[in-house]
Order: structure tokens, then sequence, then C-alpha cells
């Protein structure tokens, strides 16, 4: 079972090279895509939010029913194709959702260490810490999860990330 990251700018080219069976996509609302020719709309899940950490005005922040959404979409993903979870830079939005996702699928594996995975797959990776905090509450994964990220540390202020994979075990 694998969860592709990648930014919006690279989704085509990992479409076409990978072949999921799943996508999300994590864009603001005014630059949600469509689902791709030949996908099945069925398998894509379209989701528009902003990448905040707090409650801006004129902005839509991450909210639980969102982070519900995502984990709740991965439920009917198998793992025989990968999963691309993508949003505008593949750092953050997509990288929170990816982590929340394998958090999910692993619920007695240490939380560090699928974040210390996501660090060595991704240098550039910075999980949203609202998306985060959400999941690690519906979880009920007692901070671990938002320690975990803060554990990973920084990423040098990319401005966008490279496609990378990230297990995620059922």
């Amino acid at each position: 079972m694998v969860l592709i990251v990648t930014p919006l700018r690279l989704l085509p080219e990992v479409m076409a090279r990978r072949s999921p069976s799943h996508l999300i996509t994590l864009l603001s609302p005014e630059e949600l895509i469509e689902t791709p020719a030949g996908f099945d709309p069925a398998r894509h899940l379209r989701l528009g939010l902003h990448d905040i950490a707090e409650p801006q005005a004129g902005m839509v922040a991450p909210e639980a029913r969102q982070v519900e959404q995502v984990l709740a979409f991965a439920q009917g993903w198998d793992g025989a194709a990968p999963m691309v979870v993508h949003c505008w830079a593949g750092i953050s939005r997509s990288t929170a959702s990816a982590f929340a996702i394998a958090c999910e699928r692993s619920p007695h594996a240490d939380e560090l260490e699928i974040a210390l995975a996501m660090r060595r797959a991704s240098p550039t990776a910075f999980p949203n810490r609202r998306i985060v905090a959400l999941a690690d509450d519906i979880l009920d994964r007692q901070g671990r999860m938002v320690e975990a990220v803060e554990a990973m540390g920084g990423n040098g202020f990319a401005l966008e990330g490279v496609p990378f994979e990230l297990a995620a075990r059922r």
C-alpha cells in the first residue's frame, strides 16, 4: 500500500507513470481542479481549503469534517494500486493528509516512526499543523501525531516538493 504525494504541477506525470486507483486533491476553493480525464470521479476526493494553520478572514481553514472526509475516503482504498495525494506545492496539506492516512492505517505504529519515514522520503515535507492536530484528535492519538511532525523539523522553506512515496499499512 503506497501513498504518493506530489505537487499539482507534476500531477499529470505522476498519474501517467503510477496509474493510481484513488486521488485526493487539496487546493484552495478557487483553484480546485476537475477530475483528470479518464479517471473515475468516484475515486477522486476534491477538497477546497487553504494552507493555513489558523482561521483567517476570507480563507477556508482546514476543519475536522474535511479531515474526516480524507480518512473515510482512504478507507475505501484497498491499496492494490497507489493513492495519490496532492496540493499546490506537495509540501503541507498533502503531506499532512498522507500522514493522517498512514497513522489511521497503522493504529499501533509509533507516530514518530511514520513521521521520520516521511522525512527520509521527502526533505521538503512540512505537514500542515492544523490538519495534523485535527487528525490527532479524530484518531485519539493524544498529541503524539503533533509531536511527531514537530520532531521532523523544518523543510528549508522549499517552494515546491518532489513526488515521494509513503507506506500505508493495514
